[in-house]
């Protein structure tokens, strides 16, 4: 990305003043965290991303990841940056100093990783696979596979996977045929094909440890006889020592739209050695572990891209001439003014940006609740955040890969027709953003999540769980008189979503489709609404500096104006989802299947 800078400030407004994260850091026990060693670290990792990263993005989408004979060689310049990142400690930031970490929060290399996501996207997916094995491991593995792994995986040296999807198999994990045999010394013998496998195969690191399900001789049919394994590439002594190669192989890659440094493979196990993860025939349980950890971070690509686009197409609207402006000239020395100027570009512009810092607000609030469901010692405390958390992660994963859709499509709209053009690095953003909303389940399988599952599988508690803060934010706030409208409106939206839950659940009673049939619209309309509550919160903290005397007047005033675009334009949007759901499913349902032929 041509012009990325990593945006501190916005996270550091998000983190202290919004959250109060140097509260939340102290109380969760995470005394080296204070606030100038989180700023010391965000600079680093900030010149890491812009100088590092940056700089090699457009190579390695250009040059993409190249496979011969089960080898996988990746861009130029890629092996080279994961060489810095593992040098700089950065691998084992958040995990425990016992095992080779630093013991920092989740939350604070959650922030760091958006920044890595928005420089290079296909680079920071190979550290952030495997994240979420170390923490499958951490909390399901045993102690002897905790050794022959995780002080490896932490300190960066080797990698890992999660290998859940097979050729006839995608999110139906149900279907899947992998099968593993147990073997007389108690490990067993892994058998079957995955694809679609990012980071499955690459020369960064020296060992590469897959998190793979599959299927014992015995085991039920369906989700319930799914087992979880881990399975290195090379074998592992009972200290972590490399040993001789594991019946572990890559295929191919996939050759795709975007992402082309990030290598996507087949992998294929032929009786490879494996070890079971927790018990057998519950390895779904374990395997949500790695999922909840990839959909957060899914969301985090989706948010990182909306920034990169914003940013990028800032840069060029105020440089670009075109036109004079329609309130008169704004560049007198100039033959038109810079294109900022119009309307319909800052409709763009104000788009991407409400999204972007809306986003990133409900993304570390979900971060924050990730520290509390792992580091408080309080069980209520813990059982709160985990409950929110569960609601909260499909919208999270949704919504900020559907908004990122819009945000970069707008990227190479403010550009034109440059904006189509390999150089200016907005086609290949919007390429690579493309696959946010399918991988670690598509925005459909993330809806059905939300509304039935989380909503209804719940009978509601859930949702009451997060509407309650929201309502009572926005009782707490009546005195702040200039704010009554937004928080009137946020209180009716929040009354209105218990009711469209309702009056689906009541539908549903009677056709099932019908959960089908709203889920999509249901998670976008909890977004709108889910965003619309931090932006309320945004703009009251900014008015509150505002009031106060602070030396940064105009960041405080553009919060003020974004929240306020925010509730004039987007929010709005809820009206036409709301007419969308009542419509039922009928009009999706009754077409017979043999109307769709076109000959």
């Amino acid at each position: 990305m041509q012009y990325f800078k990593a945006p501190q400030k916005e996270a550091l407004f998000v983190m202290n003043e919004l959250f109060g994260f140097e509260k939340h850091y102290a109380d969760l026990g995470f005394t080296d965290a204070t606030p100038d060693m989180v700023e010391a670290i965000f600079s680093e990792a900030a010149k890491f991303a812009e100088n590092v990263l940056a700089p090699i993005n457009a190579n390695g989408d250009e040059e993409g990841c190249k496979w011969e004979d089960g080898v996988v060689t990746t861009p130029a310049g890629f092996k080279e940056a994961y060489k810095q990142y593992v040098d700089g400690g950065w691998t084992g930031m958040t995990h425990p100093e016992e095992l080779g970490g630093q013991n920092l929060p989740y939350s604070l290399g959650s922030v760091m990783a958006e920044w890595f996501s928005s420089a290079n996207h296909s680079w920071a997916m190979y550290p952030g696979l495997s994240q979420g094995c170390m923490e499958t491991l951490k909390e399901h593995g045993t102690s002897e596979q905790q050794k022959m792994f995780l002080n490896n995986l932490i300190g960066g040296q080797w990698t890992g996977t999660m290998c859940l999807t097979e050729p006839h198999c995608g999110s139906d994990l149900g279907m899947l045929k992998c099968k593993a045999v147990k073997n007389d010394d108690g490990t067993y013998s892994l058998t079957g094909t995955k694809i679609f496998i990012s980071a499955g195969e690459h020369d960064m690191s020296d060992n590469i440890v897959h998190i793979v399900i599959a299927r014992l001789p015995d085991a039920p049919s369906g989700t319930k006889g799914i087992s979880l394994f881990v399975v290195p590439k090379f074998n592992a002594g009972t200290e972590g020592e490399k040993l001789d190669r594991n019946a572990v192989t890559c295929g191919s890659i996939e050759h795709k739209m975007g992402i082309k440094g990030s290598a996507t493979c087949v992998i294929n196990f032929d009786e490879a050695k494996g070890y079971l993860v927790g018990t057998e025939n519950r390895g779904l349980n374990c395997m949500f572990t790695f999922m909840n950890t990839a959909r957060i971070g899914t969301g985090l690509e989706g948010l990182s891209a909306s920034e990169a686009a914003f940013q990028g197409a800032l840069a060029y609207a105020k440089d670009r001439l075109q036109f004079r402006a329609m309130t008169g000239v704004k560049n007198p020395d100039g033959p038109a003014d810079p294109i900022i100027n119009h309307p319909d570009v800052r409709r763009m512009l104000l788009t991407q940006k409400a999204f972007a810092e809306g986003n990133r607000a409900l993304a570390i609030y979900a971060m924050k609740l990730v520290d509390i469901s792992q580091a408080n010692q309080d069980e209520a405390a813990k059982q709160l955040a985990e409950s929110k958390l569960a609601l909260l992660t499909p919208i999270v994963k949704a919504f900020l890969t559907e908004t990122a859709q819009e945000t970069t499509s707008y990227g190479m709209q403010v550009f034109g027709g440059h904006g189509f053009i390999k150089e200016w690095g907005m086609e290949q953003l919007a390429r690579d953003t493309r696959i946010c909303t399918m991988y670690e389940g598509t925005t459909g399988i993330q809806a059905i999540d939300l509304l039935a599952r989380k909503v209804v599988g719940s009978n509601g508690k859930l949702l009451d769980v997060f509407t309650n803060e929201v309502k009572e934010y926005c009782k707490s706030i009546r005195d702040k008189t200039q704010f009554n409208a937004w928080s009137n409106s946020i209180d009716k939206h929040v009354h209105e979503w218990h009711q469209i839950t309702e009056d689906i659940m009541q539908r549903a009673a009677k056709n099932p489709a019908e959960l089908g049939a709203a889920s999509v619209d249901y998670l976008m309309y909890s977004g709108y609404v889910v965003v619309g509550y931090f932006w309320l919160q945004m703009a009251v903290v900014a008015q509150q500096k505002l009031d106060d005397g602070t030396n940064d007047p105009e960041f405080y005033k553009a919060k003020l104006h974004t929240a306020k675009f925010y509730f004039d334009r987007l929010l709005t949007r809820t009206r036409s989802l709301v007419s969308a759901m009542e419509s039922g499913a009928d009009n999706l349902m009754d077409m017979e299947e043999e109307q769709f032929n076109i000959v």
